[in-house]
């Protein structure tokens, strides 16, 4: 699962997106500068995968299973709701097949058409209902995952902060990170340590025995 927060934001002013590319261009320069001194010290760089940190992440599971359930609530709500318009739509047409009969009353006549008309409003009423009762469940739900998705990258990345504290990292780099192009950012990187491994290792030694007996 990836979701939309991960993804890389595309900046839609060309400005502000040349200016970002010199940006990045100086830093990179100036770190191959850093590099290329004789007299430099030696860096000590890392790289990290986000992307499978955050799928791979025993709270990423658990919200992710606790929306799939939200969500199979609110789609077997709608399907009752569907099916209440659907039984409002097949007494309609069984009234419009009994006012085809030439031989029906004028009284009978005028009670079928009174009654298509108010099933008509309630079909109506229970339509809006359900629509609004849609978008409001899905948009709920999306703010919550939202808020938890955002509240487990926080951990993540200070996670990945405090190792690179530990650790003495001057550079810890997200190698899932690509370029608008959709080319990554890390394309080689010699004498790094991946601390995707450790880092998932300890994200989840809190997590219940389900969780791990799932993995």
């Amino acid at each position: 699962m990836t979701p939309e927060i991960l993804k890389t934001i595309v900046i839609q002013h060309p400005e502000r997106t040349y200016f970002m590319k010199i940006r990045f261009f100086a830093l990179l320069a100036g770190f191959l500068m850093l590099q290329s001194g004789a007299n430099a010290q030696r860096l000590k760089i890392a790289t990290v995968d986000m992307e499978r940190l955050f799928n791979e992440y025993h709270k990423t599971t658990s919200v992710q299973r606790d929306i799939n359930i939200e969500r199979a609530r609110i789609q077997k709500d709608n399907n009752l709701r569907l099916k209440d318009i659907r039984d409002i739509v097949d007494s309609l047409q069984e009234i419009r097949e009994q006012l085809k009969d030439k031989e029906l009353g004028d009284k009978k006549r005028q009670d079928l058409r009174q009654d298509a008309s108010d099933l008509s409003q309630d079909g109506i009423h229970k339509e809006r209902e359900r629509s609004e009762f849609l978008e409001r469940r899905n948009r709920t739900l999306s703010e919550k995952m939202t808020k938890q998705m955002r509240a487990i990258l926080v951990t993540i990345q200070r996670a990945v902060s405090e190792r690179a504290k530990a650790g003495n990292y001057d550079y810890i780099f997200d190698q899932s990170g690509n370029s608008n192009q959709g080319i990554p950012f890390v394309l080689h990187a010699r004498d790094t340590t991946d601390l995707t491994d450790s880092l998932l290792e300890e994200l989840n030694q809190d997590a219940p025995e389900d969780s791990k007996e799932g993995e």
